[in-house]
């Protein structure tokens, strides 16, 4: 199942001024990206992951949103609780994204019932568009799911799978990327079919293990079970300048407002973190991160504190930056726990004060004057 142009429904739900017209989602700098399209927007060529410069070359009367990522983030969850409580079993791919095993249902309602009406009550209840594909396993699910698009329910029977598949471009297959697809292609392999009908071990000493993955999913063998649905392990956020700098107090303020961030994402979340780790990207493009273990917390003064630290470490070569970013990790689940030398009745009432605001009128309404 998967819930179509996400980012862009959430939007329209909140503002039905958005509908029915071309509507990108993502950074409006120069380095921006598109996140999401409307279907409008992609009949003039605009996909996702886009350069936010080309897309609006091919599209100038579409609307740029930042996108609010919070907004997003709930209408997942409440999506997420709907299918967790009617699903016998439920794996979580992506933030829109879901693999629902239904084997056994046809004994008493028929999977395609049961999966359609599933898909109405989501439809119904969240206001968000949602398409399905139901097939013999993941990968010709996701393929059926993203041809039945928009509001999509395509079911693929076993003895239809072949039929379904072959006149398909290769494109379709799942983690076929552009490389892969140039490299097919130069060889005439440009539908499924002809690749399925290809030597498995010519694939292999083509492209590697890749190579036989994908022979395997254009012959529609894909034993991958339904992985079920867990908590993320980490929270994280990044930020890449639209122009790179070398100011460390302006660089210290940016990861002082992302740490304040995730931080708050935390406690919401009930949450304490063990691990923080800071990542920078220099202008010639080369990464790097550096973490350290904390004592359980989920406090801004001192996830902000340890941050910094880290950068310090981290930022030695006295290059321009092109991204930074942070991490939290390591969870269990608790509230924070007051510390007997360190935390004073005014802080933790501070805390408790900023939480009630930023729960009642979002994250961004309070903030530190350093991360505006």
């Amino acid at each position: 199942m998967d819930l179509d142009s996400f980012f862009v429904s959430c939007e329209r739900r909140e503002n039905p001024e958005l509908n029915n017209i071309p509507l990108i989602i993502g950074g409006s700098s120069r380095r921006g990206v598109v996140a999401s399209c409307s279907y409008e927007a992609r009949y003039f060529g605009v996909r996702s992951a886009m350069p936010m410069r080309y897309a609006l070359q091919l599209c100038p009367d579409a609307k740029v949103i930042k996108g609010d990522m919070e907004l997003y983030s709930n209408c997942s969850h409440d999506v997420t609780e709907i299918l967790a409580e009617e699903a016998p079993l439920m794996e979580k791919a992506s933030i829109d994204e879901f693999y629902i095993d239904t084997t056994g249902l046809d004994r008493y309602f028929g999977c395609y019932k049961w999966t359609s009406e599933l898909a109405s009550r989501v439809m119904k209840e969240t206001g968000l568009p949602i398409s399905f594909g139901l097939s013999v396993n993941k990968t010709v699910a996701k393929i059926a799911t993203g041809e039945g698009k928009p509001v999509g329910k395509l079911e693929v029977r076993p003895e239809k799978v072949r039929p379904f598949l072959d006149p398909l471009s290769i494109r379709k297959i799942p983690m076929l990327g552009k490389a892969s697809y140039q490299t097919l292609a130069r060889l005439g392999v440009r539908r499924i079919k002809t690749l399925a009908e290809m030597p498995a071990e010519m694939m292999q000493r083509l492209m590697g293990k890749n190579g036989l993955s994908l022979w395997k999913k254009a012959n529609a063998l894909d034993d991958s079970p339904i992985v079920p649905y867990s908590e993320r392990k980490s929270i994280s956020t990044e930020r890449t300048f639209q122009k790179d700098s070398i100011d460390t107090k302006k660089l210290k303020a940016i990861l002082t407002a992302m740490a304040e961030k995730v931080a708050y994402q935390l406690r919401s979340e009930s949450r304490l973190c063990c691990v923080v780790t800071v990542k920078i990207r220099y202008s010639n493009f080369d990464t790097q991160t550096q973490q350290c273990r904390i004592p359980y917390t989920s406090c801004d003064h001192v996830i902000i504190e340890k941050a910094h630290e880290l950068f310090d470490k981290l930022y030695k070569r006295r290059m321009l930056i092109r991204l930074i970013g942070i991490r939290l990790s390591g969870f269990v689940r608790g509230v924070h726990q007051i510390d007997l030398f360190d935390d004073t009745p005014k802080m933790i009432a501070l805390y408790q004060a900023l939480d009630q605001i930023k729960g009642r009128y979002g994250a961004m309404s309070v903030r530190r004057a350093v991360g505006i």
